[in-house]
Parts: structure tokens; sequence; C-alpha cells
């Protein structure tokens, strides 16, 4: 009796857990490239899934290349880079400022959070937030400010 009770709740855990995880991740998929031993990247990357997102991490010894082959500027790097229907994400964006940009589809290469602004998604640890800009940029060097938190 005992085994067909824990076989029964296990099954249940099972179905439930496979049901839940694959509803969980119903938005858009984004491959991030980040360093393999960056906590902030691996915050970040938590938040876009606890949002829905469904997240494809490469993790790289030197992201320099990657910004660098995907055409990200020097001022607008932070420390992790992702794609996503076309678009760059480079560095802490948040996630409800990614699906607006996806829904508009803007004329742009992507969106940027240069540097790691302290409160922004990945980099709430210490208590603080500071203000900060999300910008669009195209590949002519062209910024903008996309957002404000």
């Amino acid at each position: 009796m005992k085994y067909h009770l824990l076989a029964g709740l296990a099954a249940a855990v099972v179905a439930f857990t496979g049901w839940y995880v694959g509803s969980a991740a119903t938005g858009p998929e984004i491959t991030v490239y980040k360093s393999p031993t960056c906590g902030c990247c691996a915050k970040w990357v938590q938040h876009l899934e606890d949002n829905g997102f469904k997240v494809k991490v490469e993790d790289v010894m030197n992201t320099a290349v990657i910004k660098n082959r995907f055409g990200v500027a020097p001022e607008l790097e932070a420390c992790h880079t992702g794609l996503i229907d076309g678009y760059i994400v480079e560095g802490h964006v948040p996630a409800d400022v990614i699906r607006m940009f996806l829904e508009e589809k803007p004329d742009a290469k992507g969106l940027t959070v240069p540097g790691m602004p302290n409160g922004s998604p990945g980099m709430e640890g210490n208590g603080f937030k500071e203000p900060y800009k999300v910008y669009a940029f195209d590949g002519q060097g062209r910024v903008s400010v996309y957002a404000h938190r």
C-alpha cells in the first residue's frame, strides 16, 4: 500500500514539474554569452527565466570576443551579451524592457545597460538601487535612451 502511495505521489510530482517547467518558459528564446564565473550574469539569467524567457547559456572565457563579433561598441559594454530575435541585449536589461522592445520591433541593433548599475536585474545584492538608463543602439554609432529605471 505504501509503495503504491509513494509511486503515485512520485508520478504526480514528475507530471506537475514537467508541466510547470514547460509552461514557465513560454516567452522568447535568448542566448546569453557570459563568463562561467560571473555571479551577476547568472542572476540576470535567473531574472529572465523568472519572467518566462527560454534561456540558452553559452559560457565563454573571453566575452570581449563575442562583443566584438556582434559589434557592441566599448562604451556600451557590460559583463554579458544576449541575442534574441536578431537583436543584441547587452548587460543588465530588465525583462519587461526586452519584451517591450521585441513588441515594438524598432530599427535598432539592440539594447544595453552599460556597466553594472546597482539595483538592475542581477545586481540587487547590496540593497542600494541607483537610477540607470537602458539605451537603444544601431550599427552606425547612434545611441538613444530607451527606458529609465
